[in-house]
């Protein structure tokens, strides 16, 4: 189990979903219920992943939960093409959210291969004994 506020993707998964709720606050009211929902909760999703699999007990456990926080991250990354599409994001808002986005998805990538390097060399070490 670790602090989550301490991992750097969790830190800018946060960072993200704080800029999504900002820009989404523009979004006209008929919206509320629709993709303005839709991007906040995918985005408010990924950080919430990355923190439930912190206080797991396993690496294992850690993994499944970043691999539900990168399918919310690339659901972030469609319903801002579709917000910049239906225009209710400018080109520039959607190229600073686009460009977060990927980045926290290429940080949970590195972290997962790390951790699963980590899980396999574990596991080597548990047959050594």
């Amino acid at each position: 189990m670790q602090d989550f506020r301490r991992l750097k993707v969790w830190q800018r998964a946060h960072r993200l979903t704080l800029e999504i709720y900002r820009s989404t606050s523009r979004f006209p009211v008929d919206e509320r219920f629709g993709i303005k929902a839709q991007l906040q909760r995918a985005a408010a999703s990924i950080g919430a992943n990355i923190a439930e699999g912190c206080g797991r007990q396993t690496d294992r456990e850690l993994v499944g939960f970043l691999q539900i926080a990168m399918g919310s991250a690339s659901e972030v990354e469609y319903e801002l093409l579709l917000a910049r599409d239906l225009d209710l994001l400018d080109a520039s808002t959607h190229a600073v959210l686009d460009r977060l986005t990927i980045e926290v998805k290429r940080m949970l990538a590195s972290l997962l291969v790390a951790l699963r390097k980590r899980e396999t060399r574990q596991g080597r070490g548990a047959e050594k004994k």
